[in-house]
């Protein structure tokens, strides 16, 4: 049992360090910092103008299919470049697979198409 603890003393030296080192360099700066914001850090940053209502208020569900579209076709791509460097080797199988996952894929596409998922109005 003592053999154990020496085989991970280190571990533990090297997490006691971690640790006061993280509370050294946060009290530091919780002390040396300013807290007076001025009116250029209260000015808007990127979008020039001020806020108008709360940060925490619902999205229109468009934002969220926009975003659920980006991913499946980024998904879609990022399986592609994979398929098209090792498309020698895989072969004829490896081909007509990858063109089933496209199919269903563009079918998903033209559904969502369809329905006016993509229309903004």
């Amino acid at each position: 049992m003592q053999g154990v603890i020496v085989e991970y003393l280190p571990i533990l030296v090297f997490l006691a360090i971690a640790v006061g080192m993280a509370l050294v360099i946060v009290s530091a700066s919780y002390i040396a910092a300013h807290h007076y914001p001025d009116t250029e850090k209260l000015s808007p940053y990127e979008c020039g103008f001020e806020a108008f209502s709360d940060a925490r208020r619902q999205f229109d569900v468009r934002f969220y299919l926009v975003a659920l579209l980006f991913i499946i076709f980024d998904l879609e791509v990022a399986f592609l470049f994979p398929w098209a460097v090792a498309l020698g080797e895989i072969g004829v199988f490896g081909f007509w697979s990858m063109m089933i996952f496209l199919t269903i894929l563009t079918i998903g596409f033209i559904y969502e198409w369809r329905k006016g998922a993509l229309e903004w109005e």
